[in-house]
């Protein structure tokens, strides 16, 4: 079939937007809106091929549907066209014919253009390649598309356009609706799980007056009405576990955070956690509840299957993850001998011989977790529960039951990349009070991912806090882990980007 003036590859997008706002004028002139206020479809094109995805070839049948979608493809053949066309669910295409339609319709059918929106109305058929069909019998213009999108050849092919124009990678990037559909199925997924366990999802402020949570660099924002500095959110934990003081014993939120921090392959300035909280818990049952909750989102995602790939490995994520140790990592993978206990001295000589750069404030428990940062963390491939930090490094988890040097907390890394952080949670007020004073001189001394003390949350934990495990997860790396792509801005719809120049 001969191509239509749309599939030529090297297509001039100024000169074809300016053709087809003549064509837009064109038809309004005729009394055509070009822009109608809706259609109503009785069918998507995925109940379509479920309903007559068995037809035999060349099967011509009297049942009227009504259909919509994005014209993709368009091929003119004489007195024949056919043109594909694209709604969220599926691709079917239209068959027109002249003799079908009558000659100023099918000469309007072949002045549709790619990327334009069409209703029609018509019957189910097969061609006699076998090839799933609707007899076009009136159709109707349902938004015109002016821009014309990049040629079938060779796509969107510019990285940083991809990313810009998310809504035409869309279009016409098969693997980008791919990594969404999965992305949002998991995301179901969780949500799922975690109602059926009983877990309460709620949602708590982005504007903070205090800075807490994790470590970070923040946002920061005036309020004009109350004339007050405030933060973005860093992290969801503080004010879900004033809920659980308040006496909801299992509380979910799946939000946006916010770090004022670099980008790149794996950072996004704004980014979205899941983090959960169960009272009468430790970070044992926080193990269990994230592991059950990334498996049971790959099998969402993924039509069944817990199998992805990690840097070339075949990894299956229902398999028990790997449970060890900071410290027996970093023997096993760097064969030396540090620990938070240990003088700071003897922890600073470690460094020295492996050649790491560290500051004179650290104390052992933050030079280790600098050895594990830097030597170890990126050689684990498949999921892995990392125990028992430094004390030093955790300002918000309970002191570990049988190490004091030590705090009750897991990361799991995966293919290098911290996917979920959890801990049994600090809930002694005095001990709470210390380590935020220790942010906050740090944050005085020029620390600026230090944390700041807040006055309310301690009140809440003078209120009683029960004992609490509590988890955030992700998401955004949940989904590279199981779309198997390399960077977080392939699984944020509009990622943090440069103005464009």
């Amino acid at each position: 079939m001969p191509e239509g003036p749309d599939d030529a590859p090297g297509l001039d997008a100024p000169a074809e937007r300016a053709r087809r706002l003549g064509d837009l004028e064109a038809l309004r002139h005729e009394g055509v809106d070009p822009y109608p206020v809706r259609f109503d479809r009785d069918r998507t094109l995925a109940d379509l091929r479920a309903e007559f995805g068995d037809l035999p070839p060349g099967t011509e049948t009297d049942v009227a549907v009504r259909v919509a979608g994005r014209i993709m493809l368009l091929r003119r053949q004489g007195r024949l066209s056919f043109a594909t066309i694209r709604d969220q669910d599926g691709t079917v295409q239209l068959f027109a014919s002249r003799a079908e339609l009558g000659e100023v319709a099918h000469e309007a059918f072949d002045r549709l253009d790619l990327g334009d929106w069409v209703g029609v109305t018509g019957t189910v058929m097969t061609t006699r390649k076998g090839e799933l069909s609707v007899k076009v019998e009136t159709f109707v213009l349902l938004a015109k598309a002016l821009r014309p999108l990049p040629d079938k050849w060779h796509g969107l092919s510019d990285v940083d356009t991809r990313f810009r124009q998310r809504y035409v990678d869309l279009i016409v990037n098969d693997d980008a609706r791919r990594v969404f559909s999965v992305r949002f199925a998991a995301v179901a997924a969780l949500r799922r799980v975690l109602a059926e366990r009983g877990f309460v999802e709620v949602e708590t402020p982005v504007l903070e007056h205090e800075l807490g949570g994790a470590t970070a660099r923040p946002f920061h924002t005036h309020h004009n009405a109350l004339d007050v500095d405030l933060f973005l959110r860093i992290a969801l934990e503080l004010h879900l576990k004033r809920l659980v003081v308040g006496g909801f014993e299992r509380v979910f939120e799946i939000g946006r955070v916010f770090r004022n921090e670099g980008v790149d392959t794996s950072h996004n300035p704004e980014f979205t956690m899941l983090e959960a909280y169960q009272a009468f818990a430790d970070y044992h049952e926080m193990m269990e509840l994230t592991e059950t909750l990334v498996v049971e989102a790959a099998r969402a995602a993924l039509g069944g299957s817990t199998v992805v790939d990690v840097r070339g490995q075949r990894v299956d994520l229902a398999e028990p993850w790997p449970r060890v140790t900071m410290v027996e990592l970093i023997r096993e993978h760097v064969r030396v001998d540090i620990h938070p206990s240990m003088p700071v001295a003897e922890a600073r000589a470690v460094l020295d011989r492996l050649g790491l750069a560290y500051q004179r404030a650290w104390g052992s428990g933050r030079l280790t977790q600098e050895v594990y940062d830097e030597r170890v963390e990126h050689h684990l491939v498949r999921p892995t529960f990392v125990l028992d930090h430094p004390l030093e490094t955790s300002p918000l988890a309970r002191v570990h039951r049988d190490d004091p040097s030590l705090v009750e907390r897991f990361e799991v890394v995966a293919g290098g990349l911290e996917l979920a952080n959890a801990y049994s949670e600090l809930n002694d007020p005095i001990d709470q009070r210390r380590r935020f004073e220790i942010e906050a001189a740090a944050r005085a001394a020029g620390d600026p991912e230090a944390g700041t003390i807040d006055e309310d949350y301690l009140r809440a934990l003078e209120h009683g806090l029960p004992p609490t495990g509590g988890m955030g997860l992700g998401i955004d790396r949940l989904t590279m882990l199981l779309a198997g792509v390399t960077s977080i801005r392939e699984v944020i719809l509009f990622p943090t980007l440069r103005p464009e120049a």
